[in-house]
């Protein structure tokens, strides 16, 4: 019964990239992903987000549960590398997310205006932004950043399912990582 409220909760993923572009600020919601997981896991001591609610899981399978290539597994996945690498990556991400957030609130950088993959790249297209309102920096800023990250992991995600198993980012999320007991 759970597993099929994750498929249904796809839509979620979805809702999120079209609020980024009514306005950029609106992706701060998208920090509910990396929030939410953690209070159910303190709160139930068990992983219910990965297992029944996360919306991302349910867009890979409802997507390439019947297409994809479902080619073996490469072993730096199998053997925990990926884990280790995408954990780090995401670490030092949000740590440059918190940090120059507090700088554009300070004044000390301006806020960045693009949408980036891997935190580097720039993605050569301009965001649209149906809502005209005016929001604050540090709020423009922050949106830009969970919006970068949120798209870097659903397209990490999505050739991850085509050329092996719908949830194989599952495999690597930083949040089932962090979720996962150690024995």
């Amino acid at each position: 019964m759970r597993r099929n409220v994750q498929n249904q909760l796809f839509f979620v993923t979805i809702l999120f990239f079209i609020l980024g572009i009514f306005h950029i600020s609106l992706a701060v919601f998208g920090l509910i992903c990396f929030i939410l997981p953690f209070y159910q896991y303190f709160r139930y001591k068990d992983k219910l987000w990965c297992k029944y609610y996360c919306p991302r899981a349910g867009i890979f399978t409802v997507i390439f549960g019947k297409i994809g290539l479902r080619k073996k597994l490469p072993n730096w996945i199998k053997n925990g590398k990926g884990k280790e690498i995408v954990l780090y990556y995401f670490g030092v991400n949000l740590l440059f997310a918190t940090m120059s957030t507090i700088m554009v609130s300070l004044g000390r950088i301006d806020p960045i205006d693009h949408v980036r993959f891997l935190m580097l790249f720039e993605i050569p297209i301009v965001l649209p932004q149906i809502l005209t309102y005016s929001a604050p920096s540090p709020a423009i800023h922050l949106g830009y950043r969970v919006y970068s990250m949120m798209l870097t992991s659903t397209i990490i995600g999505s050739v991850l399912a085509f050329f092996y198993l719908p949830r194989t980012w599952c495999m690597i999320c930083p949040i089932q990582t962090l979720t996962t007991k150690k024995i």
